[in-house]
């Protein structure tokens, strides 16, 4: 009896930590002068690793976007497409109207408008830090009045958030000249994701497209910049579009290399692909605050390239990443014993192939297949 009671709590104990956990709180606000109901999804192995951080999304609307937000954040991060994240819905059911309140003189927040301004910047956001391990990478969701909303924090001298995803937003006057002249001057790295459906009122598909107009004309390196126009979707039915594809814009550099990313960029660099492996990974641990152990896919992509476009000389910095990522394996091994065979070095070679009989297999990489490289060499110059 008691082993099956340990069976069963060990069966609870992995099937919680192998889904996402969605809590609900309470905040008491000293901005607002009231309490605001929140809700928190963290990710899968939140308690499998104590020190890890992880990016933060606030969405507002949480009553009914949070679900569409948290859905598309568990499904991307199991896929390993994005980096695992928190997500934090604010309830907004009844307050919306006053939380994005703003003067009609300047487009800017006042009173209750800018009393949410602050909470979310002065209450939320740290009452997440100190509580859970949130990163240094923050993403403001918002539709309709709230994706207006989001946008007074890009027009801070320190932006709070790094990424935007604005959906279909009831633009405030101003804004259609305020965010195109911040974005122009920006001195740190923004991700901004525009969308609207043909089926906006007239007055959010005019502005937001005369906003797309203006932002697509900004040269500024620190803007990355995406917009959709959907065909189809309602004004409500929107984010469930845009959300995928605000995701997928924005952690675009954290996805494994793609069939069109070995095609258009890696195959037509100038520079070695290993240096291009090498920022992409370090792109992703100085955006995100993320240590992502490079993937196998990502090392045969810039091994396929090497090979397509005989850049043999970058095998052995290929090999010293491979070892350094998976150093019980056979990958680094291979790419060094291939560094040597192709630069003038055939005995060094050989002696590195079999050197991996001792390694595991990786990656359709066999010890059979090593030997078998080496006997080759053997045979032919005669060892």
């Amino acid at each position: 009896m008691k082993k099956t009671i340990v069976f069963f709590l060990l069966l609870f104990l992995a099937f919680n930590t192998s889904i996402a956990q969605v809590k609900y709180e309470t905040i008491q606000s000293s901005k607002l002068g009231e309490e605001r109901q929140i809700k928190i999804q963290l990710p899968r192995g939140y308690n499998a690793d104590s020190d890890k951080t992880y990016p933060i999304f606030i969405v507002l609307d949480g009553d009914y976007m949070f679900e569409a937000v948290a859905g598309n954040v568990d499904y991307h991060s199991y896929w390993e497409d994005m980096p695992e994240s928190i997500v934090v819905g604010i309830n907004q059911l009844d307050k919306r109207f006053d939380d994005c309140m703003y003067s009609e003189q300047n487009s800017l927040p006042i009173e209750t408008g800018a009393a949410f301004f602050e909470f979310i910047g002065m209450e939320l956001v740290p009452y997440i830090e100190n509580t859970y391990r949130a990163g240094n990478f923050r993403v403001a969701v918002g539709h309709g009045e709230t994706a207006n909303f989001i946008n007074y924090y890009v027009l801070k001298p320190q932006p709070l958030f790094q990424a935007y995803i604005s959906i279909s937003p009831e633009l405030a006057p101003n804004m259609i000249d305020y965010l195109p002249e911040v974005l122009s001057k920006i001195q740190s790295k923004i991700f901004y994701y525009l969308a609207n459906t043909n089926n906006d009122v007239k007055s959010i598909k005019r502005m937001t497209e005369a906003l797309n107009t203006d932002i697509n004309a900004i040269d500024n390196k620190n803007v990355v910049y995406n917009f959709d126009s959907f065909d189809g979707p309602s004004h409500y039915s929107v984010p469930t579009h845009a959300i995928p594809s605000a995701i997928e814009s924005i952690f675009q550099v954290f996805q494994p290399i793609s069939k069109k990313e070995y095609k258009d960029v890696i195959l037509e660099l100038e520079i070695s692909p290993v240096l291009y492996l090498q920022e992409k990974y370090e792109a992703i641990s100085d955006l995100f605050g993320v240590e992502k152990k490079v993937l196998i896919n990502d090392f045969k992509a810039t091994s396929a390239a090497i090979e397509k476009n005989e850049w043999y000389e970058y095998y052995e910095e290929l090999g010293k990443m491979a070892r350094k990522a998976y150093p019980e394996t056979i990958l680094g091994t291979y790419y060094i014993a291939r560094f040597y065979e192709e630069t003038g070095e055939p005995k060094k070679a050989m002696r590195t192939y079999q050197s991996a009989y001792t390694l595991e297999e990786i990656a359709g990489l066999t010890k059979d297949l090593m030997l078998e490289r080496a006997d080759l060499i053997k045979e032919d110059f005669g060892y």
